[in-house]
């Protein structure tokens, strides 16, 4: 897959720009800066997922058990107050709606996903205990990532608390949910992880990674920006050629950022052009390696 000319683009992009591609299973077929991290933005939301099916695999919750709807969650910092996410600040009013009501962590968890909401992301964390989140990570293969906090939890922000991603561990964590492979320990069962991926597949923020793709191709998808960050994390299912994974983090530093510089217009594009290109080199791509054969 001849990138020559895209990473002499990249080299002149201002910020990091870390890309992961190849097929499921497989080595990668071309990484740029992959193990740099990134502030995770909304695609710790993906750690989130395979944390509740995995508790729900392992009979520590039940799905459709319901859980009241509140907007006060426990700090990652021992010494702060509870704290509580910003209406206007989330892309769901779905779950704002439910406010004081029931509902069941399975309809939470699609929430979180198809539309990205924050308090839902918050009401399952809380749910679950930021340990069971480290455990799907570690299961993964991760090697630089972490959820180490809720969205919004400045008090812990303040004193260092994060999350963080690489292209590299985002796509192991989705390679896993995708095969069920066990690195070390599969995260879920094949019927927990086809369900994990029909949730990504809905995905209605179809952006960054996604608009580089032609309409109607089947991806698991979950993106996440903040000022200065635009995140794409995807597993494409052509219908010519073997699923593939595509990753794609920014990073701009605001003093990077002056005028004219690029924007989240821009890095979207950027997304979108290496998805395409990605997209075109989708049949030659490193194979999986084949399963062992039984010695006779």
């Amino acid at each position: 897959m001849d990138l020559g000319d895209l990473d002499a683009r990249l080299a002149e992009t201002p910020g990091t720009v870390s890309v992961y591609a190849g097929r499921l299973h497989a080595p990668p077929t071309w990484t740029r800066h992959a193990e740099v991290t990134h502030y995770a933005a909304s695609t710790m939301k993906l750690a989130v997922l395979a944390a509740l099916y995995r508790a729900a695999e392992t009979g520590r919750l039940d799905l459709d058990a319901p859980v009241e709807v509140s907007n006060r969650f426990t700090s990652a910092r021992p010494d702060a107050a509870p704290y509580g996410c910003a209406r206007h600040y989330d892309n769901d009013d779905a779950v704002w709606a439910r406010l004081g009501e029931h509902v069941p962590p399975r309809w939470l968890a699609e929430r979180m996903i198809v539309r990205s909401s924050n308090l839902a992301t918050n009401l399952l964390i809380e749910h679950l205990g930021r340990p069971a989140l480290a455990e799907v990570w570690a299961l993964a293969g991760a090697r630089h990532s972490g959820t180490a906090r809720g969205i919004e939890d400045f008090a812990a922000r303040e004193v260092g608390i994060t999350n963080l991603v690489t292209a590299a561990d985002l796509a192991a964590l989705l390679d896993t949910i995708a095969t069920g492979a066990t690195r070390p320990g599969p995260i879920a069962s094949p019927a927990g992880c086809a369900e994990m991926l029909d949730v990504l597949c809905a995905q209605q923020i179809r952006q960054d990674v996604a608009e580089g793709l032609p309409a109607g191709v089947r991806l698991a998808h979950k993106n996440g920006w903040v000022p200065g960050i635009r995140h794409g994390a995807a597993v494409v299912f052509p219908e010519d050629a073997a699923p593939y994974l595509i990753v794609v983090c920014t990073t701009t530093p605001l003093t990077e950022q002056p005028s004219g510089a690029r924007s989240d217009v821009d890095a979207r594009q950027l997304a979108a052009d290496i998805s395409t290109r990605v997209w075109q080199a989708r049949h030659h791509l490193t194979p999986a390696d084949p399963p062992p054969t039984s010695a006779h």
